[in-house]
């Protein structure tokens, strides 16, 4: 269970499991407002007021705000899903 504040993380698993191709603009554009407030919300919270569960979905979505590609877009590119940078 995700922070309170926090995108939780089945919506991270639903927008990560469904191909962009098959995503609308409204969806990217949801998509990337939810990734940045999430990512602005990690960085304003202390890691030591994070749950255990919160740290660990920070941890596999990268949302530690470095320029590192997460667990979740190596996957993704590994498969051929992911962003074509």
């Amino acid at each position: 269970m995700s922070d309170t504040g926090r995108e939780s993380f089945t919506d991270k698993a639903s927008a990560a499991i469904k191909p962009d191709s098959q995503k609308s603009t409204t969806e990217h554009f949801g998509d990337k407002m939810k990734g940045h407030g999430d990512s602005m919300a990690s960085t304003l919270q202390p890691n030591s007021e994070k749950s255990g569960t919160q740290k660990a979905g920070d941890t596999f979505s990268s949302n530690s705000n470095h320029n590192d590609q997460s667990l979740l877009d190596k996957a993704k590119n590994a498969v051929g899903m992911g962003d074509k940078h």
